[in-house]
């Protein structure tokens, strides 16, 4: 991410404008002064920009928190992809959901700032259920197809639900353990996953 104040891809405009540099500002600022006591005002602010051109970016603040995360949707949905048929649908999930997780580490902190602020804070908490289910249909879509299933039937529904729980579980032991090991975390309860899906 360019140094704010130099111009970013869009015409001009601080790199502070860009999406993923907005959300970290919010995160920043949710973490130091709580997400209540946070205003959309005070994100702009901090960001140089107006009110009206944040929106442009992010249609509540809530979304805020949850940064670019359509884009990542449109990585798992490809790292499904590739990984149709190369092994069985439980490896495969497990694969897309190590993949989809992995996180640099000079970026880890940061992550775990955003985690803790989805699984804690009860008015994300409720938007994070409409993002949840965006996370799911892809696992549905996926599981769908591997099975010759409709999106809507029982299984692939089960299914998603079943990968969502794994990767929360995992979450929630991440925070909860600074050292913590999320990649492994998530390898196990992909065992669970696998189990259930393949056996």
């Amino acid at each position: 991410m360019p140094p704010r104040g130099r111009s970013g891809p869009l015409g001009g405009r601080p790199s502070a404008t860009t999406r993923g540099h907005l959300s970290g500002i919010a995160i920043d600022l949710f973490t130091e002064k709580g997400f209540d006591e946070t205003s959309v005002d005070d994100i702009a602010a901090a960001a140089g920009i107006a009110r009206r051109t944040l929106f442009r970016y992010y249609p509540s603040k809530n979304s805020l928190a949850w940064g670019e995360f359509d884009d990542h949707l449109a990585g798992l949905r490809e790292l499904l992809d590739r990984a149709a048929g190369t092994g069985t649908l439980g490896t495969e999930l497990r694969d897309a959901i190590v993949a989809f997780n992995q996180v640099p580490e000079p970026e880890r902190e940061h992550h775990r700032r955003r985690m803790h602020l989805l699984l804690t804070v009860p008015a994300l908490q409720a938007h994070s259920m409409i993002m949840y289910a965006d996370w799911r249909q892809v696992i549905e879509e996926h599981a769908a197809r591997r099975r010759g299933l409709a999106t809507s039937d029982h299984a692939p529904q089960t299914i998603a639900w079943m990968a969502l729980g794994v990767a929360l579980a995992a979450y929630d032991q991440w925070l909860q353990q600074p050292d913590g090991d999320l990649e492994a975390l998530l390898r196990t309860g992909c065992e669970l996953l696998i189990a259930a899906v393949d056996g």
